[in-house]
């Protein structure tokens, strides 16, 4: 039994329609903290303490949404479009993976890895690669609407990671003083 190209693309709607729905479900439930059985079985206490816990997820829709506007977009440019794609993807995947981590608090049972560090690591190299990906993306967009509206949630995406590590390591420029001040 051969599927054709609309019933492929209707599974593919169906299964990203589901993937957002669900997020955004779980969004919610971290957002206004309801007792059921979701937000019972998991903890969300370590990310509802963190001044980033609504990033991740608005990070995810985000690289979701600007995968889909240049997946279903006609390309000009072969390459600057696919390497778009690249970076979304792999980007949403490792947020996945860490915001996954910190939900089911798998950073106590695999001590092994330096998870603070990782992140640190993954958010300065994948906003690095977002930012380039995004300004590709806009410079080769030649005024298509899904291919612009692709850049502009890449980077609405680069801001939300670059927020991400504002918020979770406390970056600041400002100079400290070393007076002690008694």
């Amino acid at each position: 039994m051969q599927h054709s190209l609309e019933e492929s693309i209707k599974e593919v709607k169906a299964i990203g329609a589901g993937l957002i729905r669900w997020l955004l479900t779980l969004t919610l439930a971290m957002m206004l903290r309801v007792p059921d059985t979701l937000s019972a079985r998991f903890d969300f206490g370590t990310l509802s303490r963190g001044n980033c816990s609504l990033v991740w997820p608005t990070a995810l829709v985000t690289l979701l949404i600007a995968f889909i506007c240049v997946r279903s977009s006609v390309w000009t440019r072969y390459s600057a479009y696919s390497y778009f794609e690249v970076v979304t993807i792999c980007n949403l995947i490792m947020i996945l993976v860490f915001y996954l981590v910190h939900l089911f608090r798998l950073y106590r049972v695999l001590t092994c890895i330096s998870w603070p560090l990782s992140e640190l690591l993954h958010y300065l190299i994948g906003t690095l690669l977002l930012l380039i990906a995004s300004i590709v993306a806009a410079s080769k967009s030649y005024s298509q609407s899904g291919l612009v509206a692709g850049a502009i949630f890449g980077f609405v995406a680069t801001f939300l990671c670059l927020a991400s590590i504002w918020l979770s390591y406390k970056i600041s420029c400002v100079t400290q003083s070393t007076d002690a001040a008694v």
